[in-house]
């Protein structure tokens, strides 16, 4: 599916109508957060960051 200028003109012209211009930029920076999250899950980038798990004789 090929979207040409005027199909992203056209749902950008919807979608400010729908959203209006101050919830607008708020949605994208959502969506752009939920996407970064997605692909960092994806790569396995979010278990790095997990803390070490402690060992059977350390936990309570």
């Amino acid at each position: 599916m090929n979207l040409g200028l005027p199909e992203i003109v056209l749902v950008s012209i919807a979608a400010l109508l729908v959203f209006g211009p101050k919830r607008l930029p708020e949605l994208a920076k959502g969506l752009g957060r939920g996407i970064r999250d997605f692909k960092k899950a994806l790569s396995g980038e979010e278990e790095k960051t997990l803390p070490p798990e402690l060992p059977p004789s350390q936990k309570s």
